[in-house]
């Protein structure tokens, strides 16, 4: 498939982003997939929490280790009692359901693949290869 049909094919695809507008990275990342012409369905994450089953997903299209969709490093993560080193994958899933902070953000998914927005430009993996 040539380059210009398979861009075509990847704007029409439907994109979500785990977005916190507070965020500078998040913004970043929202930005570049508009500067593509992508206007991802936003999912404010904090006022509408992924359950276990959607962080299970995430991890799922991630292709990473549940921890590593964390913020690990917050002290969210450490007020949960959670220890990233010993808890189950099951255990992250309920603590995110419970406590959205706890998120990698942004997450940006488009049919069954995502990748944390971490550079940002971690996105056009996205593109290249939708």
């Amino acid at each position: 498939m040539n380059h210009h049909r398979q861009q075509q094919l990847n704007l029409t695809m439907e994109w979500k982003i785990y977005h916190n507008p507070r965020c500078s990275k998040s913004r970043q990342t929202l930005q570049l997939l508009r500067d593509r012409g992508i206007e991802p369905q936003v999912i404010e994450y904090l006022k509408v929490p992924p359950n276990a089953a959607d962080f299970r997903r995430l991890q799922a299209q991630t292709g990473l280790e549940a921890r590593d969709l964390m913020r690990t490093a917050d002290h969210a993560f450490a007020d949960a009692g959670l220890d990233a080193t010993t808890a189950s994958d099951a255990d992250l899933a309920r603590a995110v359901a419970k406590d959205p902070r706890l998120l990698q953000r942004p997450i940006v998914v488009v049919g069954d693949r995502a990748v944390v927005g971490r550079p940002p430009e971690n996105v056009l993996k996205l593109l290249e290869n939708t």
